[in-house]
């Protein structure tokens, strides 16, 4: 190769990656066991509701999800993560009763019931917050003056998660980003004998990319916003801070939220900790990218297998994520 100055020859990569086969070494292979799929359920039993703002995307009753996620089990899904919304916006409260931990069962333990004795192989993950219940819309309990009680809020907070265990989760999802959360959830749980882990939102951001996930779930807050206690998007140290202190109080699996900006953040996280990580490509990623490949913008499915790839080369080992009824498909053909 000629050239006007010397170039060590362990610089000459192209051929560590020439052939496909070479190309299959540098790869992260992605699987079902790999991805988590999230699910919108509702208090009614068979109901079905378009979200516009999230192509493909509904709300399902407690029973009808039954029959959505029938052809993706059979696919090779392994894993889920529910959301429980209420129909009726009157049935919130200050506390968030329906949440659970109340004595009154909400939409998710209905669809963990149902979920549990249909598919007795499928891990069922909960996510666990007030702000889907709460008539303020907030993730935690308000003091009069409107500010976050966080004693208060991980007391609630631990109390859902003991009831979401009692009708049949296996993982516990907190993503509400109180203080201390997670040690409080860990030792009410363990008290009742119950040895549950606990898949932590901890590097949980204040994000733009939440909107469609708020319509979806009808709960964006009423008054003022969440920057008080989600984590601001330009802080690399208060995420490992965060991490850690969760990781010390007990937190099984931790979480990065968005993730397509905050790859530097997953990479930081798993350099220093080195923890079994998941992350949520959340609602305004998945968005963008199908109104995009709708306008011809881009290949939906290369696109979302790039960012996949991206997510694994980061050092995510686990993918919330709305494209797992395609990526079922796509993995097979691909890996």
């Amino acid at each position: 190769m000629n050239s006007n100055y010397n170039i060590p020859q362990n610089h000459f990569i192209h051929s560590a990656y020439k052939f496909q086969a070479c190309r299959n070494w540098y790869k992260n292979i992605l699987t079902a066991h790999n991805l988590v799929y999230p699910i919108f359920v509702l208090d009614e039993p068979d109901i079905e509701q378009e979200i516009k703002t999230m192509p493909g995307i509904k709300r399902y009753g407690y029973k009808n999800i039954i029959t959505h996620l029938e052809p993706l089990i059979a696919k090779g899904l392994k894993s889920i993560i529910i959301f429980g919304i209420l129909t009726n916006d009157s049935d919130k409260d200050s506390v968030g009763t329906y949440a659970g931990g109340c004595g009154k069962k909400g939409p998710t333990h209905l669809a963990l019931e149902y979920i549990k004795q249909a598919f007795p192989d499928l891990l069922l993950i909960v996510d666990v917050c007030l702000c889907a219940f709460t008539s303020h819309g907030h993730c935690g309990i308000l003091k009069e003056d409107g500010l976050i009680d966080n004693g208060k809020s991980i007391q609630r907070l631990a109390e859902i998660s003991v009831s979401y265990v009692e009708s049949g989760a296996q993982v516990i999802a907190p993503s509400d980003m109180m203080d201390g959360r997670i040690a409080t959830i860990k030792y009410e749980l363990l008290k009742r004998g119950l040895e549950i882990p606990i898949m932590s939102y901890s590097a949980k951001f204040a994000s733009s990319f939440y909107g469609p996930f708020r319509d979806a779930c009808k709960s964006a807050p009423g008054k003022s916003d969440r920057q008080a206690y989600q984590l601001p998007c330009d802080s690399i140290e208060l995420a490992l801070k965060a991490v850690q202190r969760d990781l010390e109080e007990g937190a099984d699996f931790i979480m990065v939220k968005p993730i397509s900006s905050y790859l530097d953040v997953a990479r930081a996280i798993k350099d220093k900790f080195n923890p079994i990580m998941a992350c949520y490509h959340v609602s305004g990623e998945y968005s963008m990218i199908c109104f995009a490949a709708e306008r011809g913008a881009c290949d939906k499915k290369k696109v979302v297998l790039e960012n996949m790839r991206c997510f694994q080369r980061a050092g995510i080992n686990i993918i919330i994520t709305y494209f797992v009824p395609e990526l079922l498909e796509w993995i097979k053909e691909d890996y």
